[in-house]
C-alpha cells in the first residue's frame, strides 16, 4: 500500500516468493486482494488510475499465476461429462464433499458470541460485496444462461430495494453483533485462506476465459447454502440474537433453495449446452468453491479446538 498512496508510477518487478503454498501465503493473498479491490470500491487514499496501471497489472498477473497453480493442485480433477449431464455432475460433486459442515454445526450448537463474531469477520470480506464478483459474468454470457444469472443476481441485489440487498442484510447482522460494518474493515485481520476465497472469485470474474469456472463457482455456492445458513440462524437464536441479526441467514435459506435449481439447470445447463467444451471449467469452478470452503472450515475449527482465535496475529474478534 505504500506504493499505491503515491501517484501512479511504474512498480519495480520484485520477486514473488514460492516457498509456501499460495493459499496459505499471507503476503501473497493480501497483495492479490489489494490488486483486485482496485476493480471494486478501491481505497480512500489511492488514485483510481492505479486500477489499469500496466506495471501493477503485471504484478497482479504474477501473483495470479501462483495462486491459480496452487489452487489447481489443491482441487480434485473434474470428471469428463456430457453437456446434458452437467446439473447431475454438479450435484454429485457437491454431495461428495464435506463443505464446512463441522463448522456450521459448531456455530449452531456450541459457538460462543466471540467465535460467532470471528465467523462474521471472516465472511465480511465477501458478504459486504456479495454477488459483485459473479456479476462480472453477465456481459460475457448470452441467451438463457445470461437470463438465469440475471435472475439470481437480481435477488442478491434485493430486487431493486436497497434495504433488501444481501450485502445490506449482512451489514445489519454485523451491527447487531457489535462489529464494524464498514467495507473492508477487517481485511488485515483475516488469514490467507479467507482472502483466497474472495480472490478466487475475483480471478474468475475478471477474466473472460474463466467464465465457465465462475458459473460453476456460483452454482456451488447456491447449492450448498440453505442448510448451513439455517444452522447459522439457529446458532444466533441460541445466543439470543434478534431478528435483525438473523435476517441475512434466513433470507439465504429461502432464496438459495430456489437459486439452486436455476443455477444448476438454467444457468450452467444452458451455458454448457452452448459451450460443451467448457463443461470441465464449470465443474472445476464448483470444485474450487467447495475445496476452499473445506480448507477455511478446517482452519477455523483447528484454531477454535485449540482454544485460539482463527484471526491473524491472535487478534481479538471484538472491534
Amino acid at each position: 500500500m505504500d506504493e499505491l498512496v503515491r501517484a501512479p508510477h511504474d512498480l519495480s518487478p520484485g520477486p514473488v516468493p514460492h516457498e509456501t503454498c499460495a493459499l496459505t501465503d499471507e503476503d501473497l493473498q493480501l497483495a492479490l486482494y489489494v490488486c483486485y479491490e482496485l476493480h471494486y470500491g478501491g481505497f480512500d487514499e489511492v488514485d483510481d488510475r492505479w486500477e489499469w496501471n500496466p506495471s501493477l497489472l503485471a504484478l497482479r498477473a504474477r501473483l495470479e499465476e501462483r495462486h491459480a497453480a496452487d489452487l489447481a493442485a489443491a482441487v480434485p480433477e473434474a470428471p469428463r461429462v456430457a453437456a446434458e449431464d452437467i446439473a447431475q455432475a454438479l450435484a454429485e460433486l457437491i454431495a461428495s464433499q464435506e463443505e464446512g459442515a463441522a463448522m456450521a454445526i459448531f456455530l449452531h450448537r456450541a459457538a460462543d458470541p466471540g467465535q460467532f463474531r470471528e465467523f462474521l469477520i471472516h465472511r465480511s470480506l465477501y458478504h459486504l460485496k456479495e454477488a459483485d464478483p459473479h456479476t462480472w459474468a453477465i456481459p460475457r454470457l448470452r441467451g438463457p444462461a445470461k437470463a438465469a444469472l440475471v435472475e439470481i443476481q437480481a435477488d442478491e441485489y434485493g430486487g431493486g430495494r436497497p434495504h433488501r440487498m444481501h450485502s445490506e442484510l449482512f451489514r445489519a447482522t454485523m451491527r447487531a453483533m457489535g462489529l464494524d460494518d464498514s467495507y473492508g474493515a477487517y481485511a488485515d485481520r483475516v488469514p490467507a485462506i479467507t482472502l483466497a476465497i474472495g480472490n478466487t472469485m475475483s480471478m474468475f470474474g475478471l477474466h473472460r476465459r474463466h467464465r465457465g469456472a465462475l458459473l460453476g463457482h456460483l452454482a456451488a455456492l447456491e447449492m450448498t447454502s440453505s442448510l448451513p445458513n439455517h444452522r447459522y440462524s439457529q446458532g444466533l437464536r441460541r445466543l439470543r440474537a434478534g431478528a435483525a441479526a438473523r435476517r441475512f441467514f434466513d433470507e439465504h435459506v429461502q432464496a438459495d433453495a430456489v437459486h439452486e435449481q436455476i443455477a444448476a439447470n438454467d444457468m450452467c445447463g444452458a451455458f454448457v449446452a452452448e459451450h460443451p467444451g467448457l463443461a470441465g471449467d464449470v465443474l472445476y469452478g464448483a470444485a474450487c468453491a467447495v475445496t476452499l470452503d473445506r480448507l477455511f472450515g478446517e482452519h477455523v475449527m483447528r484454531h477454535w479446538c485449540a482454544g485460539r482465535t482463527s484471526l491473524r496475529d491472535h487478534a481479538t474478534a471484538h472491534p
